[in-house]
């Protein structure tokens, strides 16, 4: 089971749009699919037909039966939805207080990495949508990942954003954590805009090593898929938006092959 974690510390930048797009084509090509909703907004959750003010059992659960001493019991959270391979983890805005409750309670890092050890044998893939700020959910969806994607808007403002995420990563590193591979994914990209144009100069000129080569366009489809609860590949699979997409889905998948391959040539 590989688990992508999606962030940034800006909201607006295609976040949640990036999470449910990628979960949406997983689960076309036949992965098990797993999407974690970590943000107390409760977008992703939102997005799916589920009110973040009214859930019973949420992501909330996992933090909750760590604090009491419970094993964490992933099932009665995890929510099927109307496509085919694809469940979720649903938040509720009980998430927004456990800074508050569990402040730095030894143990509450890990609390996504033991959940997801309980699922491992359920999904193929799992994605985690973050809060845009740090603290104990932002630590947990690092923990327990295995690469972090940071959509970007291209524009100016959503690279400050960057900049501050990049911050954060830097800060959990020297706190211990092994070094997280990442990958920036430019978003919103409109070539007809001077903004746009600029802005993803600007992130290739500074960011090269990290960045994706390639954008995600402007596509009024997202906006209908939302509407209508369901990834955009599921409602129009050859949008434009589906087709950047399915371009970093194989890039990203044949970035995890590529190691596998260099270990198996140098046995």
């Amino acid at each position: 089971m590989k688990t992508w974690a999606v962030a940034n510390q800006k909201g607006g930048v295609g976040k949640t749009t990036t999470a449910v797009t990628l979960a949406g084509l997983l689960a076309a090509r036949g992965y098990r699919t797993l999407l974690v909703d970590m943000d107390p907004h409760g977008s992703l959750t939102s997005y799916f037909g589920f009110d973040p003010d009214d859930l019973s059992d949420s992501v909330y659960n996992f933090f909750q039966g760590v604090a009491n001493g419970a094993a964490i019991d992933p099932e009665p959270v995890i929510r099927e939805t109307r496509v085919s391979n694809l469940h979720l983890a649903p938040a509720s805005v009980a998430l927004a207080t456990l800074d508050r409750q569990l402040g730095v309670r030894k143990g509450t890092g890990l609390v996504m990495v033991k959940a997801l050890r309980a699922v491992e044998g359920r999904f193929d893939r799992v994605l985690i949508d973050c809060p845009p700020v740090l603290g104990v959910l932002m630590i947990n969806a690092l923990a327990a990942c295995e690469k972090l994607l940071i959509p970007v808007q291209t524009e100016f403002l959503a690279r400050k954003g960057l900049e501050r995420m990049l911050k954060t990563l830097e800060m959990v590193q020297r706190s211990g954590q092994a070094p997280l591979p990442r990958l920036i994914i430019p978003t919103m990209y409109d070539r007809r805009t001077r903004a746009s144009v600029e802005s993803w100069a600007a992130l290739r000129e500074s960011y090269e090593q990290d960045l994706w080569d390639a954008t995600i366009p402007v596509d009024t489809g997202f906006r209908d898929a939302s509407k209508a609860g369901l990834p955009l590949p599921q409602v129009r699979p050859r949008a434009r938006g589906v087709v950047a997409y399915n371009k970093l889905l194989d890039d990203l998948l044949k970035m995890e092959q590529e190691p596998m391959e260099l270990q198996a040539q140098a046995s």
